[in-house]
C-alpha cells in the first residue's frame, strides 16, 4: 500500500511553550486500519487537529494524497471525515437534517439515498426524525460517524469513538470500521481502550509526550515484543530454587509453592527454554499439580513502553 497521508518533521509548540509535538515522521498507507495510543496530553489529538487543518503546525509538512494540508487546505478537508472526542450537535435540529446540513457544508449535492444507507448501519434511520437533544449519549455518538461520513471522505479521523460507550455498542462501532475499510476508507483511530485497537487495527502507533515511539504493523509487534508467562504450581513447598533451576526469567513465589517462568515467544531455544524447564524440574525432584499459561496483550506491552520512558 501506498501512503494517503505523509508527516515530516512535524513540531507544535503553543504560546505557553508547551511542546504538543516534537519532529513526528509518520506515513499513513493508504486504505489501513491504524490506531495510535498514547497517554492523556501524549499529543494524540493535536496531531489529528493539525492533519485536519483544525491547527496550525509550528514545523514541519502534512500531505494528504499529494495535496498540501497549509497550501490546498479545501481540497484536503474534503477528504477527511473527523469525529471529535467532543458531542457537538445542534440539539435542536433533527438527525436527518443534522447530516443533510453537514453533507452540504462540503458541496456535496443531496443523496437521500446515501444518508440513509449510512444512518441505517448505524441504527439511526429510525430516529432520523426525532431531535439531536433526545438521542441518548451513545446515539449521538453514532450521529457524529454519520456526519464524518455524510460528505463520502477517502480518509476518516475517529478521535476516542466510543469513549463512554457500552462494549455492545463499540462492538457494533468495530463492525462499521471494518465495513468502511473495506469500501476503501483509511481510518485513523485514537483510543484508550487498548483492546480496541487489538480488535480492529492493522498498525499499532504508540505516541508519547509528542513523539512518536514506534508504528508497527500489529501482529509483527505482538511477535517481537510479547512475552509469554508459565505458572506451576509445585507439589510441595521449597524455600529457594535448586541450582539446576537457575535460569533467567524464572520466580519462586514468596510462599515457596508457585513458579512462574517469563520468556519471549521469539527466544530461540538457548538451552533455557520449556522443555528443558521441565527436564530440570525432573533433575531436582520436583513435581507440579497445575500449570498455566498466559501471552501478553497489546496492554501490556503498550504499558511497558510507556514506562521505559519515565
Amino acid at each position: 500500500m501506498t501512503p494517503i497521508i505523509s508527516i515530516t518533521n512535524l513540531s507544535k509548540t503553543y504560546a505557553s511553550g508547551f511542546h504538543a509535538l516534537r519532529n513526528i515522521n509518520l506515513d499513513i498507507l493508504d486504505g489501513e486500519i491504524l490506531a495510535l495510543l498514547g497517554p492523556n496530553g501524549a499529543g494524540k489529538t493535536t496531531l489529528i487537529s493539525i492533519i485536519c487543518g483544525i491547527v496550525k503546525a509550528s514545523e514541519g509538512a502534512v500531505t494528504v494524497a499529494g495535496y498540501s494540508g497549509a497550501k490546498d487546505y479545501r481540497k484536503v478537508r474534503s477528504m477527511i471525515g473527523l469525529v471529535p472526542q467532543e458531542l457537538t450537535t445542534d440539539s435542536f435540529e433533527t438527525v436527518l437534517a443534522t447530516v443533510t446540513f453537514s453533507r452540504r457544508l462540503f458541496g456535496k449535492k443531496d443523496n437521500p439515498e446515501f444518508l440513509e444507507k449510512i444512518l441505517r448501519s448505524l441504527s439511526l434511520w429510525e430516529k432520523k426524525d426525532n431531535e439531536v437533544r433526545t438521542l441518548s449519549g451513545g446515539m449521538k455518538r453514532r450521529l457524529l460517524i454519520a456526519k464524518a461520513l455524510s460528505h463520502e471522505p477517502r480518509i476518516l479521523f475517529l478521535d476516542e469513538p466510543t469513549a463512554g460507550v457500552d462494549i455492545e455498542l463499540r462492538k457494533d462501532m468495530w463492525q462499521l470500521v471494518h465495513s468502511l475499510r473495506a469500501s476503501g476508507v483509511t481510518i485513523i483511530l485514537t483510543t484508550h481502550y487498548i483492546d480496541e485497537a487489538e480488535a480492529i487495527a492493522d498498525r499499532i502507533g504508540v505516541i508519547d509526550k509528542g513523539q512518536i515511539i514506534l508504528v508497527e504493523e500489529k501482529t509483527a509487534l505482538m511477535r517481537k515484543l510479547g512475552k509469554k508467562e508459565l505458572t506451576l504450581q509445585l507439589a510441595r513447598e521449597i524455600e529457594k530454587l535448586p541450582e539446576v533451576l537457575a535460569r533467567p526469567g524464572l520466580a519462586l513465589s514468596a510462599d515457596g509453592r508457585q513458579l512462574t517462568y517469563t520468556y519471549a515467544t521469539l527466544t530461540k531455544d538457548d538451552g533455557n527454554g520449556v522443555a528443558a524447564l521441565f527436564r530440570d524440574l525432573a533433575a531436582a525432584g520436583l513435581t507440579f499439580t497445575d500449570l498455566d499459561t498466559r501471552q501478553s496483550k497489546l496492554e501490556d506491552i503498550f504499558v511497558e513502553l510507556v514506562r521505559q520512558r519515565k
